[in-house]
């Protein structure tokens, strides 16, 4: 007989995945709050015992690049994502197209931060990468991905270490570098907590309100 109560409500969390820049940290099924319920956060900055930054991937806004920047001339909409309660009048963005773009930050292999805006700029309004499929740039085959982000997520000294002591995270690897940053909302996280394994199925059964039983 499967003890469902037990399934769903254990969040006991594997503690051996160590974090570092590149991890991913995915918000425990209970946590509520409002910038990072069901929220996957790719770590930027680690330092143990010291200060951290990420990234929320998979929380959608309601804007789009258009509407933050007039010089978007793309005519699809290029969504905008909220990556956290911290400088949210700042644009931030990353990618999976590496040197194409001077001047990014490489997180881990094949995984970016940052860049020359204004190649970016040509890039998105050409229709080009944003989407990840094949097509070409100043004569370079483009497969990659690019994904813009309205703030961040910051924790001050040891915070972190605070909270990943009290389970408020589990920290995983990233599944797939090409695939990071491709969908969004609950079906992400929902994505994320499968490819984490069985220890972590109870929590794919947890309703996303708790009244909704």
């Amino acid at each position: 007989m499967i003890d469902f109560e037990s399934l769903i409500f254990n969040i006991d969390i594997d503690t051996r995945c160590i974090p570092r820049p590149g991890s991913l940290l995915v918000a425990e099924p209970f946590l509520r709050e409002r910038y990072f319920h069901h929220a996957v956060i790719c770590l930027v900055d680690y330092e143990p015992k010291g200060s951290a930054m990420g990234i929320v991937l998979n929380n959608r806004t309601t804007y789009t690049l258009q509407d933050i920047l007039p010089s978007v001339t793309a005519t699809d909409a290029i969504p905008v994502y909220c990556g956290g309660p911290m400088s949210c009048d700042r644009l931030y963005f990353m990618h999976t197209l590496g040197g194409l773009i001077p001047d990014s930050r490489e997180i881990i292999p094949g995984l970016y931060i940052g860049g020359d805006f204004d190649t970016v700029l040509s890039i998105v309004n050409d229709g080009y990468a944003v989407d990840g499929h094949i097509r070409f740039f100043l004569g370079y085959a483009v497969d990659g991905h690019i994904r813009f982000f309205l703030g961040y997520s910051g924790w001050d000294m040891e915070q972190l270490d605070g909270e990943l002591l009290k389970n408020v995270w589990a920290v995983t690897e990233i599944p797939s570098i090409g695939r990071l940053l491709e969908g969004e909302e609950d079906s992400y996280w929902h994505n994320i907590v499968r490819a984490m394994g069985h220890k972590y199925r109870g929590w794919l059964y947890h309703p996303r309100n708790l009244h909704s039983n």
